[in-house]
C-alpha cells in the first residue's frame, strides 16, 4: 500500500519518548477547542500511537473512534495500549481515506498535516468523510516561532553543518507551518465558521540526557538527521547542544514553552 508522509516512523516506543509524551499534553487544550460529544463517530487522522484517540475516549461516551496512520509500527503500538472496544486503529493514507462520504461526526488531526506532501488532498479527504454540520479540526506546532526545544536543537546544528541548515530551511518552510496557514487551508476546503486559536503547553525535561535522548531514537526528521551523522559529528553536536541546554546553570530540570496553531471548521 502506498502511503503519504515524510516523517521517519519505525518505532512506537521511541516515538513516545520523542513526541508522544508531548502530544498527550497537547491533546487536552486541543480538545477543549474542538469539543467532544457523546454518541459520536470520530476519526483521528494521523493517530500515531493513539494519544488523541485515548484522550477523546476519556472525555466522552463516543459510539466509536477510528484512528488511522501511515506507520504500521505506530498503529501496532496504539493497538497494544488500547483497552476500549470503541477504539480501533488501522494503517492507511490520509490522502486516500478508506471511508465512505459523510461517515463521521467529528474529524480531527494532530501534528501530522505538515508531514504529508499533499496536505491539501488530506484536508479535502478529512472534509469528505465528515458529515454535514460536523467539526473538522487540526493542530500543528508553530515550528519556526513557537518550539524552543526544537529551535535550540536545529539552530545549534545549523551553525555546525550545512546539511542541518538545509534541514532547518525545510522544517520552517513547510506548507501549513505558519500562523494563519491552517485557517486559509480550511476555508479553501469549503469549511464554514472557521476559527483559529493558539495553544501553549510546556515541555519539561529532567536533565540534558532526557532532552538529548529523543534525538537518538530515529523518529522524525531531526532524529533521522542525527542517525546519519558520523560518531565524531554526533559528539560535537551533543557537546554544543549541552552548552545551550545548561545555559549558565547546573544540569537538571528545564521547562520550555511549545506553541501550536489549531483550526476548526464546520462541514456545510
Amino acid at each position: 500500500m502506498s502511503v503519504s508522509s515524510t516523517f521517519a516512523a519505525s518505532d512506537g516506543n521511541e516515538y513516545e519518548i520523542q513526541m508522544g509524551r508531548w502530544s498527550r499534553r497537547l491533546a487536552e487544550p486541543f480538545l477543549d477547542f474542538t469539543g467532544t460529544g457523546d454518541d459520536e463517530e470520530v476519526l483521528d487522522v494521523g493517530c500515531g500511537t493513539g494519544n488523541l484517540a485515548f484522550a477523546i475516549a476519556q472525555r466522552a461516551k463516543v459510539k466509536s473512534i477510528k484512528g488511522i496512520d501511515f506507520s504500521e509500527a505506530y498503529v501496532e503500538n496504539a493497538k497494544s495500549l488500547n483497552h476500549s472496544p470503541q477504539i480501533t486503529f488501522e494503517v492507511g493514507d490520509a490522502t486516500a481515506l478508506p471511508y465512505a462520504d459523510s461517515s463521521f461526526d467529528r474529524v480531527l488531526s494532530m501534528l501530522v498535516l505538515f508531514f504529508i506532501p499533499d496536505a491539501k488532498k488530506a484536508i479535502l479527504e478529512m472534509t469528505r468523510v465528515a458529515r454535514s454540520g460536523s467539526t473538522v479540526a487540526a493542530t500543528l506546532w508553530d515550528a519556526r516561532g513557537g518550539m524552543v526545544m526544537s529551535r535550540m536543537f536545529v539552530d545549534t546544528a545549523a551553525v555546525l553543518d550545512t546539511r542541518a541548515h538545509e534541514l532547518r530551511a525545510r522544517a520552517f518552510t513547510r506548507p501549513l507551518g505558519h500562523p494563519g496557514d491552517l485557517g486559509r487551508a480550511w476555508r479553501d476546503a469549503g469549511l464554514k465558521d472557521v476559527k483559529e486559536v493558539t495553544l501553549i503547553i510546556r515541555m519539561e525535561f529532567e536533565n540534558f540526557d532526557d532532552y538529548w535522548r529523543p534525538y537518538m531514537g530515529g523518529q522524525g526528521p531531526y532524529a533521522e538527521y542525527v542517525s546519519r551523522l558520523k560518531p565524531d559529528e554526533q559528539a560535537t553536536l551533543k557537546h554544543h547542544l549541552q552548552r545551550a541546554y545548561l545555559d549558565g546553570e547546573p544540569d537538571g530540570y528545564r521547562s520550555y514553552a511549545a506553541v501550536a496553531e489549531a483550526v476548526k471548521g464546520t462541514k456545510p
